[in-house]
């Protein structure tokens, strides 16, 4: 990978990581209309965590709280009944269905799943999914038939089963075209949850499983050198974490009073041109990885 590929790469992970728009996608998607190597599940592993100390930063005084809170709750039964002690838990909860299923199909996930018509399959489904979810929440704040709003769930409201569907949401987006903000935020609105609520959830649960999962590409990496070449990989990294940074705080303000129709309409759009393109012959399904 050459350092201007990884600038690339880097701006593409910062840019679509936090949009309900699949990061893994684009990442494909660019390397393969480039003419360039599928980056592979490794390089999108390791640059996610650039994407998530942003996350770490631009949230930084509530997880510093929710971690406070929920090991001191640990001690202190009185501190059991907190909120932030429960989405302690709660974002541990949510996080095992991506850790199960991330494990027992890493190898499909890093192989089968790359296929470029599975990337087309998954945009266009999801954005329909994405865009029934946001009429259900645009009906209820806006008012059915009668006029009458719905009030929406903050996460004050959540528990274990919606962490648990928060959760198998999440775990969708290891097939890239999915999104995990897409997938989890689409469940969070199903279920009756604020966009903003939804949103900040999302992000929060992402958390351990990103840096768990480049912990363990990063582990792969050093004990099979070759795979990877590290500086490109670093410097894709640093810049994905300040353009991520940009993204969060702008896509925060512009949920909270827009709807994801763009967003919608921008996967649907991509994954029919995607398959134009795939059935046309001008691209391959394999287009990038290696032997294609």
């Amino acid at each position: 990978m050459s350092w201007f590929e990884s600038l690339i790469l880097g701006l593409v992970q910062g840019l679509t990581e936090f949009l309900p728009i699949s990061s893994s996608a684009h990442l494909r998607l660019t390397a393969a209309f480039a003419g360039w190597h599928d980056p592979g599940a490794a390089f999108t592993a390791i640059t996610q965590i650039g994407t998530e100390a942003a996350v770490l930063i631009y949230f930084r005084k509530d997880i510093a709280r929710i971690i406070s809170t929920w090991f001191r709750s640990l001690f202190t039964k009185a501190l059991r009944s907190e909120q932030d002690a429960k989405m302690g838990w709660l974002v541990i909860v949510g996080s095992l269905p991506i850790g199960v299923l991330g494990l027992l199909f890493k190898d499909q996930i890093e192989g089968p799943a790359r296929d470029l018509r599975l990337t087309a399959t998954t945009l266009i489904v999801m954005g329909l999914i994405l865009g029934f979810a946001d009429w259900l929440a645009s009906r209820d704040e806006q008012g059915g038939r009668h006029r009458v709003v719905h009030q929406r769930k903050t996460l004050k409201e959540l528990g274990v089963k919606d962490g648990l569907i928060f959760g198998a949401c999440q775990a969708m987006a290891l097939i890239p075209g999915v999104s995990r903000s897409g997938a989890t935020i689409s469940g969070g609105l199903l279920l009756g949850f604020t966009r903003e609520a939804a949103a900040r959830y999302s992000f929060l649960l992402a958390i351990p499983a990103v840096l768990a999962s480049g912990a363990f590409e990063i582990k792969d990496v050093i004990e099979s050198p070759g795979h990877i070449t590290w500086g490109p990989t670093i410097f894709a990294t640093v810049i994905a974490f300040f353009v991520g940074y940009a993204v969060i705080a702008w896509f925060m303000k512009f949920i909270s009073t827009k709807s994801f129709m763009p967003f919608v309409i921008y996967r649907i759009l991509l994954g029919i041109v995607l398959f134009a393109l795939i059935g046309a012959g001008v691209l391959s399904p394999h287009a990038g990885e290696s032997g294609s």
